[in-house]
């Protein structure tokens, strides 16, 4: 297959788990014979064009149109998407550059066949909705979240979710992580018809414990100021609100009480960064609670994974996050936040003896730091929570499982799509 693949983020610049997908899946559809080309977001600094470990990988450049989109966007939607003017903007002009030079340049201009393409959430909707327009190509639209679950009050911006609703009846299938969110979808008024499940993956050889030497914990340890008889809670991801990080860091009050040898690193960048900042220090915390706003490399996560004691993951409402399995991967407990239309994630977080992590209401502190008490009270328990952890990623949720799976959807869309166009009769000249 040649594939066409659109996607907000991808490698060196990822900000969350989608960018991680989008390189493992890629790799995994280049290994296997396939061709990629990817189309992602540029922020300035990185090539236009280039290829990454075998893919193609085209970054269009910028414009700024800001000025008028006030004009264009409700006053409401704005501030409700909690993205500002500039962010859809970019969005926006990426779109609509990438569906340009995919359609004019690759297939026109270049005589490149192609024999699908892929979107990811709404940020590359408008482009996958563009290409299909034109083109006819089988079109698979990826929502590994949705507007509706990660506004705080269920409704978000009427902008994106129009976005995605579109793409979503444009689209010949629409996949998404889990089947709670697929119900939900449906709900809402997706076609049942066009909706598959394919679950989050994990690369098992980068994610492996023994590749984290011990002297390599031990500094990054020290760099936090977390003694050996201390106990590293990891919290990685998006500063945003669905990632519940502002009820962990009031959650920490409680739990330093009962424990105080209890270390927080918060590692990540977004929208809370201030927030965060006063709080931890409204609450003197400051010597419990280390934050790094910055977006680390993969491998640098990874000795993060191999250093602490239990991967914190309290998020409000999306709990199907690629972040969880890094955790598992690399054999640690995982106390995940589960609450609404995935209140129930056991392919992730298994019960009775196979039980690979806790399931908390993220939107409650209490919640919250009992669970993490819990943990902190039975070490040994957790570290078995964290083995049974790998054995499921390793069983269920390998990259090569997922990426053999995703592969036969794309396959079935493509003969489904051509089956149909064959069997539409020809127009009279």
């Amino acid at each position: 297959m040649r594939i066409g693949f659109f996607v907000a983020e991808y490698p060196p610049r990822t900000v969350s788990g989608v960018g991680l997908y989008a390189a493992s899946i890629c790799q995994a559809l280049k290994n296997r014979g396939h061709v990629v080309s990817v189309f992602t977001m540029n922020d300035g600094t990185l090539k236009v064009r280039e290829t990454v470990q075998g893919v193609d990988v085209n970054r269009p450049l910028l414009v700024n149109g800001s000025i008028i989109l006030p004009q264009l966007l409700t006053r409401d939607d704005l501030p409700i998407s909690g993205t500002g003017i500039k962010f859809f903007n970019d969005v926006l002009i990426y779109n609509i550059l990438s569906a340009t030079k995919f359609v004019n340049q690759f297939m026109k201009k270049e005589g490149l066949t192609f024999d699908m393409i892929a979107a990811h959430d709404w940020l590359t909707g408008i482009a996958g909705i563009m290409v299909k327009q034109e083109t006819g190509l089988p079109f698979v639209f990826h929502l590994h979240s949705n507007e509706g679950v990660r506004s705080p009050l269920g409704h978000g911006s009427r902008v994106i979710r129009h976005i995605e609703k579109t793409a979503a009846q444009v689209a010949d299938r629409v996949i998404t992580v889990c089947y709670p969110r697929s119900e939900y979808l449906v709900m809402r008024g997706f076609d049942p018809t066009k909706m598959t499940v394919c679950w989050n993956a994990i690369d098992l050889a980068r994610y492996d414990p023994r590749r984290v030497k011990p002297e390599t914990i031990r500094a990054l340890r020290s760099r936090y100021g977390i003694k050996t008889d201390e106990k590293m809670l990891l919290f990685v991801g998006g500063l945003a609100q669905i990632g519940g990080v502002v009820n962990l860091v009031k959650a920490m009050q409680l739990v330093t009480r009962a424990h105080p040898e209890a270390k927080l690193v918060i590692l990540g960048i977004g929208e809370f960064e201030p927030e965060i900042s006063n709080l931890i220090t409204d609450l003197d915390l400051g010597d419990k609670i280390t934050t790094r706003f910055e977006v680390v490399t993969e491998e640098e996560r990874i000795i993060h994974y191999g250093a602490c004691d239990a991967v914190i993951c309290s998020t409000l409402n999306e709990p199907c996050s690629i972040i969880s399995l890094e955790a598992m991967a690399m054999k640690k407990p995982v106390i995940l936040g589960c609450k609404g239309i995935c209140c129930s994630c056991d392919q992730i977080v298994a019960s009775g003896d196979k039980q690979t992590g806790v399931l908390i209401d993220g939107s409650n502190c209490a919640d919250l730091a009992w669970e993490i008490c819990n943990l902190l009270k039975d070490i040994r328990k957790a570290r078995e929570m964290g083995k049974r952890g790998r054995k499921r990623v390793e069983r269920y949720l390998s990259g090569d499982t997922i990426a053999d799976y995703t592969i036969a959807v794309y396959e079935d869309v493509i003969h489904e799509v051509r089956t149909k166009q064959r069997a539409q009769p020809l127009r009279s000249v």
